[in-house]
């Protein structure tokens, strides 16, 4: 077994690619062992997280790459104002859902007071499966409690016209 403590700072984008998957909470750990789609096993040390698309080893005849398993992720496409979307990632995020912007859309975690928000924000969505990659500073507190109530203030649930 191969122990990586980073991924590579330089590959050989010629060399065939051998993917070694693994899911998102997973990359987030420093501590975790993996297998290449070939059987190469490698044990992961890592101070800082891996992300979809890094090389961590590389050999005469091929590149080793983290490929993330893509998951189900709520999608709001972005056919609104920049205001609109704005104020829909501000309300998942205050929340303490975990986010990603892209160009064209919004992804979200997939729970069901994420959906209940949106509805009741009049925001259209639909579930799809993607490789997610929020915001570096998003955690999930899924399992625990949110503090949505605690917190000291008020979640206001506007409809947002432009949506």
């Amino acid at each position: 077994m191969r122990i990586i403590h980073a991924s590579l700072t330089e590959s050989d984008p010629a060399l065939p690619e051998v993917p070694v998957r693994a899911d998102r909470r997973r990359l987030m750990k420093r501590l975790w062992r993996g297998r290449a789609e070939d059987g190469a096993e490698f044990g992961f040390q890592v101070e800082a997280p891996l992300r979809d698309g890094s090389v961590i080893h590389q050999t005469a005849t091929a590149r080793y790459v983290i490929r993330q398993d893509p998951e189900q992720v709520i999608e709001i496409r972005l056919d609104s104002t920049a205001v609109a979307a704005a104020q829909i990632g501000w309300s998942i995020g205050n929340m303490h859902f975990s986010i990603e912007g892209q160009p064209d859309r919004l992804l979200a975690t997939d729970d069901a007071a994420v959906r209940q928000l949106l509805d009741r924000m009049g925001v259209r969505w639909q579930l799809v499966q993607a490789v997610f990659r929020p915001a570096r500073f998003a955690t999930d507190l899924k399992g625990q409690s949110t503090g949505f109530i605690t917190q000291g203030h008020v979640h206001s649930l506007t409809p947002i016209s432009g949506v």
